[in-house]
């Protein structure tokens, strides 16, 4: 069922975000009077299609995995002699070099446009304050404390934990100081520690937890706030509103201590001692054995803990007004840019491991958790990954729209295109590349299963 809602989740992000970016191009090139055959969402043959009054076919194929833009072009067939100032081919350079640039245009105007609805519509952060700093970490070395408030990272401010990892994620493989904007019991300052080359893990990164921050969280007491129909802990006699205060006789005083002492029980018996309604009562229980994507068995009785309400003093709500909203926007589109920029030249010079790198099953699953966790980590999901697809396809590697615009600036620089012979070894080798890249990508993902 897991995998199903992965794939779905895979396809509706991909068919947003690929119809946005060919779109760009349909709507660029049909004002540079470039005749469009055909606008597919998806690959192979078409489920459904419809003309327009243009000539053009509107076409859902089978496929649901992108989208493509056909246009009337001299290189892939004969062209009626009253339709060629219509091919695309008949344009000048600056229109093609338009036609191609329009489809990343479009997946960086949708972000700007996803952060500036978020803006407006308001959204709610927990404020990014300490918990606990790992010894001998570089969060330990620039010198944070449980409690501390962080406020910038680097000189730019931060307003929540998804900043905050922005901020550091900039920062890894680098020598050198980084600073830290801070308030501590109404106190603001700055801490300044060295990076030493600090790295994510090429496993599963987690750029807090490495940098040595745990964020705080109000502390969970074990209290039962959902039980599974059909599940372990319903056919055992739990109950919601039980109080666990003890597994097989070892004390439990969190959330957290219950959910560990359970999963290290796969098929195991265990004695849990509730308190319900002021009485003591120890109920056997055996959990389920369910094989995590690590492919660790751990053990599950179908027990959710009780809701719990954050302090209004960790909780910023932050909305702004549709003109105001704008700048933020378009800083929050700059950050990913950057991030996404910052990425590619790490991986470049080894400063990144390339197995960060992720392809369809991670963009998949990444995809059905933010799904599944709300409109706003979806938009901001959709939002990120918008620019990275438009820098990507802004690479001057032939094949995609970059290579595209490189050989169209050579053509007008030169005042005629390259040969035949040599786009159609560039061709070759950004197909190679891309490929490559395709296939290692891949091989990263399945190495997380």
């Amino acid at each position: 069922m897991q995998i199903i809602e992965s794939v779905l989740a895979l396809a509706l992000t991909l068919g947003i975000l690929v119809t946005l970016h060919e779109y760009g191009h349909f709507w660029v090139a049909r004002r540079c009077g470039v005749k469009v055959l055909r606008f597919s969402v998806g690959f192979g043959k078409p489920l459904y299609s419809w003309y327009d009054r243009h000539g053009t076919e509107f076409a859902i194929a089978a496929i649901p995995l992108g989208g493509y833009v056909k246009m009337l072009d001299e290189r892939e067939g004969p062209v009626p002699e009253e339709l060629k100032d219509q091919a695309f081919t008949s344009k000048p350079p600056s229109r093609r070099i338009a036609i191609a640039a329009a489809g990343p245009l479009a997946n960086f105007i949708f972000a700007i446009f996803a952060y500036w609805l978020l803006s407006v519509v308001g959204v709610t952060h927990i404020a990014p304050i300490v918990g606990q700093v790992a010894d001998e970490s570089v969060a330990a070395r620039v010198g944070l404390q449980e409690g501390m408030e962080i406020h910038a990272v680097d000189g730019h401010q931060v307003a929540s934990w998804r900043d905050v990892n922005m901020r550091i994620l900039e920062r890894t493989g680098e020598q050198g100081p980084i600073s830290i904007e801070i308030s501590d019991d109404g106190a603001r300052g700055t801490l300044t520690g060295d990076l030493a080359g600090w790295r994510l893990s090429e496993e599963t990164p987690n750029p807090l937890a490495e940098f040595g921050i745990t964020p705080w969280r109000p502390e969970v007491p074990p209290v039962l706030g959902q039980i599974s129909e059909g599940g372990r802990a319903q056919a055992a006699g739990l109950k919601t509103g039980d109080r666990v205060l003890s597994v097989s006789g070892e004390p439990v005083s969190s959330w957290f201590e219950l959910v560990e002492l359970v999963r290290n029980a796969p098929a195991q018996t265990i004695q849990i001692t509730v308190e319900r309604n002021g009485t003591r009562q120890t109920i056997a229980v055996t959990p389920e054995a369910k094989q995590e994507d690590s492919g660790e068995r751990v053990g599950f009785i179908g027990a959710g803990v009780k809701a719990i309400a954050w302090p209004d003093e960790v909780i910023r709500e932050v909305s702004y007004g549709p003109f105001a909203a704008v700048p933020v926007a378009l800083s929050e589109t700059w950050a990913d840019t950057r991030l996404t920029l910052v990425a590619i030249k790490k991986m470049i010079t080894g400063l990144l491991s390339p197995s960060n790198l992720s392809g369809p099953i991670t963009i998949a699953r990444v995809a059905e958790a933010s799904v599944s966790s709300g409109f706003e980590d979806f938009v901001r999901f959709l939002a990120y990954l918008s620019v990275s697809l438009g820098i990507l396809n802004l690479l001057p590697v032939p094949v995609l729209d970059g290579g595209h615009i490189l050989y169209y600036g050579i053509e007008a620089l030169r005042g005629k295109p390259l040969s035949e012979g040599v786009q159609a070894f560039g061709l070759r080798i950004g197909m190679a590349m891309i490929l490559t890249l395709m296939v290692f990508a891949l091989y990263n993902d399945l190495m997380r299963l």
